[in-house]
């Protein structure tokens, strides 16, 4: 796991703000907000992510049965807060085996969401054609959140995207078939709005696709 802050869209090493610039650089993509190291999966790290968040935190609530929390992450600093997050989930595969569900919510530009995706990012936009009707749709918070297909990511995932109280909204699955998991409409709870709740979140081990 990693023990320092990286680049939340190439995992690179990142230069703390200083004399020459006032936000945090990396050598590849100039600006960035910094990706917070990545620690095992525990309600109390959950919570510290939650704390910090400028933006949802999404999770399905409840969980889809057998499914366990299995990380979070979170990219900004002190001073900005939590500008994207990314959460974690696994269980049954809707088609057998183990599927893998990974929620990012990020401001524009962050990158996260496209690198998890395995798309040249920041955002999915070019990637995305929502001309014609979504092919997925979250309950996010109690409302209808429209997700689409992206295309040109690695055939090993499904990826939807789509935007959430005026922030993009992604969804990746491992592996491709458990795709599937994203018709059922599944329902989001914003963390940051569940309280005493979340000391319910059943926890797994962590998923090295936060790692990649």
């Amino acid at each position: 796991m990693r023990g320092e802050a990286s680049c939340p869209k190439c995992g690179g090493r990142v230069r703390a703000p200083g004399l020459f610039a006032d936000t945090w650089q990396c050598a590849v993509h100039g600006s960035v907000q910094p990706l917070q190291s990545v620690v095992p999966p525990s309600v109390e790290a959950l919570g510290v992510v939650v704390r910090r968040a400028k933006v949802p935190v999404w999770m399905p609530w409840p969980l889809p049965v057998g499914w366990l929390f299995t990380g979070v992450a979170s990219a900004g600093d002190d001073r900005s807060g939590g500008r994207a997050t990314a959460v974690a989930c696994s269980g049954p595969g809707p088609v057998g085996g183990i599927g893998e569900l990974l929620l990012v919510t990020e401001d524009l530009g962050v990158g996260l969401g496209a690198r998890y995706a395995g798309i040249d990012g920041p955002d999915p936009g070019p990637h995305l054609d929502v001309g014609g009707p979504p092919d997925v749709k979250m309950l996010a918070a109690g409302r209808p959140t429209p997700l689409w297909h992206v295309k040109g990511a690695p055939a090993d995932r499904a990826v939807f995207a789509g935007e959430a109280r005026g922030l993009w909204l992604w969804a990746i699955v491992w592996p491709e078939q458990s795709g599937l998991l994203m018709y059922d409409e599944l329902v989001l709870a914003d963390l940051r709005e569940a309280g005493g709740e979340m000391e319910l979140v059943p926890c797994g081990a962590l998923t090295p696709r936060l790692l990649d």
